[in-house]
């Protein structure tokens, strides 16, 4: 994954930027849906497992088809890349998804995604060990603002009864995601966004299924009807937005954001995903955020000015690798 090492040097002015950020707030929001969806099919009875399986085996349904065209019969390409591949679906797909479903069984679901959502700080210091990235004063105060408008959009200051099970799960959860945004920006591979995220899905459900035929993962599914605050929906509702939304379109926009962002710029703006959370668990699950959360959202935004702004500084401060 050679351009993580020129992760420092992604434009972060004009139309590449602009796009980049439209595609990582679409990825956000599409990833912020699936807690409180999947919250209404685990209270109606089905397990982690199956949920997970469904969400990712129909997004490989819908996006295999433009990953092929998308590939253009560049086999050698994903030949090249196939162990990439492989563990973007293993890392980025299955284990970020079933570890974060798992949590929530355990845990409440904010302290789930406060803990999965330390991935950022997970990618600086992988660029920074790795490529020698070292992050720099304005990067670290917008790491540091973001951290602290967490807290207060997850309300962690009013006590959050922790679980030892749910928290190894969610610290699992954030390998997964910071694996997610560290290989969705590698642009060295040649490898199209639309083929990586199909074949990512691809692997993902295969590796989901092969565990549900053996019996590691429960699979359990449910018939009856799944209730999101005054709303009551049929089984399957949830399960087509999960798939389509809060997957195949996630997972896309949020590759076509890590290339044009870098992987550390777009970690943080992922971080807009826990604000989504909270917003839509306040519509579907009537959890109605109060006003210290909405100034942790305000201070999410400001952390994120702060590692674009630190970006730029160190863009325009290290050296060209060769």
């Amino acid at each position: 994954m050679s351009t993580m090492a020129d992760d420092a040097r992604v434009v972060v002015a004009g139309p590449r930027t602009a796009s980049g950020l439209a595609f990582a707030l679409a990825s956000a929001l599409s990833f912020g849906l699936s807690g409180a969806l999947a919250s209404g099919l685990l209270d109606a009875g089905w397990s982690a497992g199956a949920t997970v399986l469904v969400r990712v085996g129909l997004a490989a349904v819908v996006v295999l088809p433009l990953g092929l065209w998308a590939l253009d019969g560049r086999w050698d390409v994903l030949r090249r890349n196939a162990g990439m591949v492989i563990l973007y679906g293993l890392l980025a797909v299955a284990g970020a998804q079933f570890c974060y479903f798992s949590a929530v069984q355990h845990m409440q679901v904010g302290p789930a995604l406060l803990i999965e959502y330390t991935a950022p700080a997970a990618v600086v210091v992988w660029l920074w060990l790795r490529h020698g990235q070292r992050p720099g004063p304005i990067t670290l105060a917008g790491a540091g603002l973001a951290a602290l408008g967490l807290v207060l959009v997850l309300d962690l200051l009013s006590g959050a009864d922790l679980s030892p099970v749910g928290v190894a799960w969610a610290l699992a959860a954030m390998v997964g995601a910071a694996s997610y945004f560290l290989i969705s920006a590698d642009t060295s591979t040649g490898l199209p966004p639309l083929a990586l995220a199909a074949g990512g899905l691809v692997v993902g459900s295969t590796a989901l299924g092969v565990l549900g035929l053996v019996g590691v993962l429960p699979m359990r599914a449910s018939t009856a009807v799944v209730s999101y605050a005054d709303l009551e929906v049929s089984w399957w509702v949830p399960l087509v937005v999960l798939g389509l939304v809060t997957a195949a379109i996630a997972y896309c926009t949020g590759i076509a954001a890590g290339r044009r962002l870098g992987s550390r710029l777009a970690s943080f703006v992922a971080l807009l995903e826990v604000v989504a959370g909270v917003v839509f668990a306040w519509l579907l699950l009537d959890e109605l955020p109060r006003t210290i959360q909405l100034v942790g959202g305000l201070l999410v935004l400001a952390g994120v000015v702060g590692v674009k702004l630190g970006e730029r500084q160190t863009a325009r401060g290290e050296p060209t690798p060769a």
